[in-house]
């Protein structure tokens, strides 16, 4: 594996990883605060809450239009430069319109987050509690399931995408958390 791939395969996933960034963002800089109501209306399974506050339709509005529009930003630019990201990690941008893969990829991150929210409330652990590795990664599960049937790219692909959202999640998690913009560590 070349430096070059896993700058491809962090090329692609970009527009994820500010999109999956962009909720506590509006929060503090109230975006689009008539959204900020919880995606679980508030519903209980079991005594505990569905997802949990924290988990709004303004994250989602934010993170489905910040995605999509990020990644034909970088379509265009891959493009544009003739760069060759997306053709080293297999993206083939003549069969799928790339709008469609920016909403799948923006569904998908959504998906995952909103999944593992759920599965994190039935083991009764609260927001902000550390559920490593799905805290870091459970957006590009989400993106895996909604883009890979589409897309169909290499396991080595997803591998190299999960290991370095991992770190990468951590460390900027860890620059938000201290600046005061993220509640979590991890």
């Amino acid at each position: 594996m070349t430096l070059l791939y896993i700058i491809s395969c962090i090329y692609f996933f970009i527009p994820a990883y500010i999109a999956n960034a962009s909720p506590p963002l509006a929060n503090t800089f109230n975006i689009l605060n008539r959204f900020n109501k919880p995606v679980d209306g508030e519903k209980m399974l079991g005594g505990v809450r569905l997802l949990g506050s924290h988990k709004t339709w303004r994250g989602v509005i934010c993170e489905i239009i910040l995605c999509t529009l990020l990644f034909q930003l970088i379509i265009f630019i891959n493009n544009h430069y003739n760069l060759p990201f997306m053709d080293i990690i297999g993206v083939n941008t003549l069969t799928i319109s790339t709008w469609t893969i920016g909403i799948l990829l923006s569904v998908g991150i959504i998906f995952g987050d909103i999944f593992f929210a759920f599965i994190k409330r039935r083991l009764k652990l609260k927001p902000g509690t550390a559920f490593i590795p799905f805290d870091q990664t459970n957006y590009v599960i989400g993106a895996f399931l909604f883009v890979q049937p589409f897309l169909n790219l290499s396991f080595q692909f997803w591998i190299t995408l999960f290991l370095l959202t991992f770190f990468i999640h951590i460390l900027f998690n860890r620059v938000g958390y201290n600046l005061g913009l993220h509640k979590a560590k991890w």
